[in-house]
């Protein structure tokens, strides 16, 4: 999992529209207010030696505020929080359309994946930081595809159950029968022609679902297993080191599942990538599902007088 690079520049970028904290007056540009002002000087006094200096002044403000390593993180940790949030409302509009049990399977897995990194806190409280921010990315890589392979059986199943076998193919031997007794090179004949190239194509898209949906299905319960593993080593184990680096070979396998389903996508239709997960930055947190909207308490009943 790789951290987004950022460059020079990037940080030089941030560092002229960040705004520090200014006493009562809250976060103020006063960089860019000072450049401003000696300008206005230099105009006034007919002076261009205010404009140098304060030139001067910001490109070592520039250079000092850019180069800090504490600056750094905190550039860091904003972009890490902005891609982390575009992030759950991809994941929240994916799990809202999803059937009831198929997002009652995700909040199983999920749920799962909270345990793992309760348990890490238990094991190792004075390096919890950076090893459950290395985890939970990791385990939102699982969770993320996970909730593709839902969201792929949930529409393979929904194409499945639209179209009958049966019916197509007699509908294609009906098309054959027309087609041999038609008048070669005709225009029926073409149309004919064209309709049986359209239900067959139909007939072994119906194959390459059935044995996708069996391929999927295998891989859903494959997580959820290598999940459960996880979880029961996380369990016995004292090293948080050796847990993550076996979360990082069980995401490096169903990476293979992953690039899969992409090199399927336009069977799967239109179902949203993972680049955000994948190759972007530790996410810190996980993608929680909708909570459920508790019932609304019974009426009182009134006391007899």
């Amino acid at each position: 999992m790789s951290e987004e690079n950022l460059g020079f520049w990037d940080y030089v970028k941030a560092a002229f529209w960040h705004k520090p904290r200014v006493g009562f007056l809250g976060p103020l540009p006063v960089n860019v207010m000072a450049l401003f002002a000696c300008m206005v000087a230099s105009i006034a006094t007919q002076n261009a030696g205010f404009l140098f200096l304060g030139g001067a002044a910001e490109i070592g403000y520039l250079t000092f505020l850019s180069s800090n390593p504490s600056f750094q993180k905190l550039v860091q940790g904003l972009r890490l929080l902005a891609k982390q949030e575009g992030w759950q409302q991809k994941v929240q509009a994916s799990l809202v359309r999803l059937r009831p049990d198929s997002m009652e399977r995700y909040r199983r897995l999920y749920d799962q994946c909270r345990l793992i990194l309760g348990i890490s806190d238990r094991v190792a409280p004075d390096d919890l930081f950076s090893i459950r921010d290395l985890r939970a990315g990791g385990l939102n890589q699982l969770l993320w595809l996970f909730l593709r392979l839902l969201t792929s059986y949930e529409l393979i199943v929904a194409n499945l159950s639209s179209v009958k076998r049966t019916e197509l193919e007699s509908e294609v031997e009906r098309l054959k029968e027309r087609l041999a007794v038609a008048e070669p090179e005709s225009a029926l004949a073409r149309s004919l022609q064209g309709i049986l190239d359209i239900q067959s194509k139909r007939l072994e898209n119906l194959s390459r679902a059935q044995s996708s949906l069996e391929v999927i299905d295998a891989e859903l319960e494959r997580i959820e297993q290598q999940v459960q593993l996880i979880r029961e080593e996380a369990a016995v184990t004292t090293s948080p080191d050796a847990l993550s680096s076996r979360l990082d070979a069980v995401t490096a396998t169903l990476s293979e599942t992953s690039r899969w389903m992409d090199q399927h996508a336009e069977f799967f239709g239109s179902i949203i990538g993972e680049d955000d997960v994948m190759g972007g930055a530790v996410l810190t947190g996980l993608p929680e599902p909708p909570s459920t909207p508790k019932p609304p308490p019974p009426p009182r009943q009134k006391q007899r007088q």
